[in-house]
């Protein structure tokens, strides 16, 4: 069941700003050591081993790194798309077909990303995904993850829905970002398993 939406909120951004300052406390190296760890997890998935597409992203600042998880995927024949941001916070998607095939983006005053500069497929084509890695800040026992407020993702959920996709959605995230409890909201969608650099977690998938 849902928390009430008006107390979710402030408890989201609370939340947020612990585990962010968590991150900016974390050394590069310990978040090497843990992002390498994690990317073998992942690749050992048996959901990404039979994938034909897999929607991911681009890490930035202290999130597990993602370049080595992308570089391997693409080396084993599996298309891979990643996110570009639109004005309205959705997301169009592009073919990722090595590193040379990024470019670092800058939205306003937000951080920089690095989004693909190939062709533009559209919003809908991540529905064409078989896994869908996602980005967060924790995820608790239900399996309900906290993103960083922008939306992006809860919109990329929504259309999965809406499509009636069956794509087994995976969020990645250090071991001490699978807490307890997420404060959720109705338009709060679950996912189905969180990799962390001490291996795999599932949620009961509906």
């Amino acid at each position: 069941m849902e928390d009430d939406g008006r107390a979710a909120e402030p408890e989201k951004r609370g939340l947020r700003r612990e585990l962010l300052a968590s991150r900016r406390e974390s050394t590069p190296d310990e978040r090497a050591r843990a992002s390498a760890a994690l990317t073998a997890h992942a690749l050992a998935l048996p959901e990404l081993a039979g994938a034909r597409t897999v929607a991911a992203y681009v890490s930035v600042g202290t999130e597990p790194a993602t370049t080595a998880l992308l570089e391997a995927l693409r080396l084993r024949g599996t298309r891979v798309l990643l996110p570009a941001l639109l004005p309205d916070d959705d997301l169009d998607w592009g073919a990722y077909t090595g590193p040379g095939s990024l470019a670092a983006v800058r939205h306003g005053g937000r951080m920089e990303l690095s989004e693909p500069t190939g062709a533009r497929l559209g919003p809908d084509a991540v529905v064409s995904a078989d896994v869908v890695l996602l980005p967060g800040l924790a995820v608790d026992a239900r399996g309900m993850r906290l993103g960083r407020g922008g939306g992006s993702y809860d919109r990329v959920l929504a259309r999965l829905e809406h499509a009636g996709a069956r794509t087994a959605l995976v969020v990645l995230l250090y071991d001490t970002e699978v807490v307890a409890r997420v404060p959720a909201e109705a338009h709060d969608r679950p996912v189905h398993a969180v990799v962390t650099p001490s291996g795999v977690r599932r949620f009961a998938r509906p």
